[in-house]
């Protein structure tokens, strides 16, 4: 029984927040009008984290290729000219892994905006834009309705693509 083993991890983590006296503290953060809802799984906060959870590898692991290519020689002379690692990774690592940032955001971005099972389950009512395609698409069968609503994330992502591109970030790759 899959849904055994998430009731359980669910159990164990509302035991962990009471151990720590969490609790308290995470239902008045909640209750804030900006974050809303009465748990985690009916608010914004909740539907943050979760896409957080399922498309944080996504933009790990771009950024961990870009940083993989970057010579250590040049970290090295970085700290034989006297920067201190601040300014090392504000001029020598940060420049070079945008690239990489420009990648997984791109990733993430775009998987976002299609997913529709995510704001189904978790968070406030509402729609978001795959939300809209399926229930155009299936429910409904309204097929140009659902085909104007894929129109919105294509012509966001090639506007991305186009700002990331005019910086200069696809130059490395």
């Amino acid at each position: 029984m899959p849904g055994r083993y998430c009731w359980q991890k669910m159990a164990w983590l509302s035991g962990f927040l009471q151990h720590l006296g969490l609790e308290p503290l995470l239902t008045a953060f909640l209750t804030l009008p900006a974050v809303g809802g009465n748990t985690l799984s009916t608010s914004g906060l909740g539907r943050f984290l979760v896409f957080l959870y399922i498309w944080l590898p996504f933009m790990i692991l771009p950024v961990q290729a870009a940083l993989e290519r970057l010579p250590p020689s040049l970290l090295q002379a970085s700290a034989d000219l006297g920067a201190r690692p601040r300014q090392t990774f504000r001029y020598v690592v940060l420049p070079l892994a945008i690239p990489g940032i420009a990648a997984g955001s791109i990733f993430t971005f775009s998987l976002t905006l299609g997913d529709f099972i995510v704001p189904q389950l978790v968070g406030p009512p509402g729609y978001f834009i795959g939300n809209m395609v399926y229930s155009q698409q299936g429910a409904i069968g309204n097929m140009p309705m659902a085909a104007a609503f894929t129109l919105v994330p294509i012509i966001l992502i090639a506007l991305y693509l186009a700002f990331v591109k005019r910086l200069g970030a696809f130059d490395a790759l």
